[in-house]
């Protein structure tokens, strides 16, 4: 996928996140994360996406801290969480495509602002599901490539960190499969960090998550269960406990 295309899905997945948010009330209770209510999702999102603004619109190279949360509620927070996915939007938007500035992981992308706009648009949809998910009923699903998209760069990504908690004390391959479209990760754990590959999934596994891709994506994001677990269902309940990102 392009930087244009993430930056369009960041856009649409942020307005309705903002739209689900108002609908359900900041008082709403977040099923897919239990220790939120709504006013908790709007003031985490909005102010990773001012974080993640700043790197790109001042061209920061080294660490910052997220900042704080603002003390906002009800309309104000709404109000606050649109002007600062609107703020993103545009400054992604309007970057140029040789900036130079930090970035967090070692998931491929050919740019820093490949990086932001892509980590943004994954970011905001998986947050979207979640204010969805205040409402009740079944949230908006994903397209297939995106979804794709956002498994690589969680396995490869995120899993390839020293941070990722999913090891093992014995090596252990846990296979990852993606349908419509037909992906294939295998990924190896021990207890280092994860090593991730994409490749045909031929070579033996001990277990194995596999599902439609956007069925999969939230569940590898732990807001589903995983459609399918063949093998040691262990390791799938390793990811569960293990993988959830800090």
């Amino acid at each position: 996928m392009q930087t244009a295309e993430f930056v369009r899905t960041l856009d649409r997945e942020g307005r309705l996140l903002a739209a689900a948010a108002e609908e359900a009330g900041t008082d709403a209770k977040v099923p897919t994360c239990p220790d939120w209510q709504v006013r908790d999702l709007l003031r985490h999102t909005g102010t990773v996406h001012r974080w993640a603004a700043a790197f790109v619109a001042e061209g920061h190279t080294s660490p910052r801290p997220i900042g704080d949360e603002p003390d906002l509620d009800g309309p104000e927070l709404l109000a606050w969480y649109r002007d600062s996915h609107g703020r993103l939007v545009d400054i992604l938007s309007d970057a140029s495509p040789d900036l130079e500035c930090w970035t967090f992981h070692p998931a491929p992308n050919p740019s820093p602002l490949a990086f932001w706009a892509r980590r943004q648009a994954h970011e905001t949809t998986v947050h979207r599901y979640d204010a969805e998910s205040a409402l009740g009923g079944t949230p908006t699903g994903i397209a297939a490539e995106f979804a794709v998209d956002g498994i690589d760069e969680l396995l490869r990504g995120f899993h390839a960190r020293p941070r990722s908690r999913v090891r093992t004390e014995e090596p252990r391959v846990l296979r990852v499969r993606a349908s419509a479209p037909d992906a294939v990760w295998t990924v190896r754990l021990s207890a280092e960090p994860p090593v991730t590959t994409r490749d045909d999934g031929s070579g033996d596994a001990d277990a194995e998550l596999a599902g439609p891709a956007g069925q999969l994506y939230f569940a590898l994001w732990n807001r589903l269960p995983v459609p399918s677990v063949t093998g040691d269902r262990s390791l799938a309940a390793l990811w569960r406990e293990r993988s959830a990102i800090g």
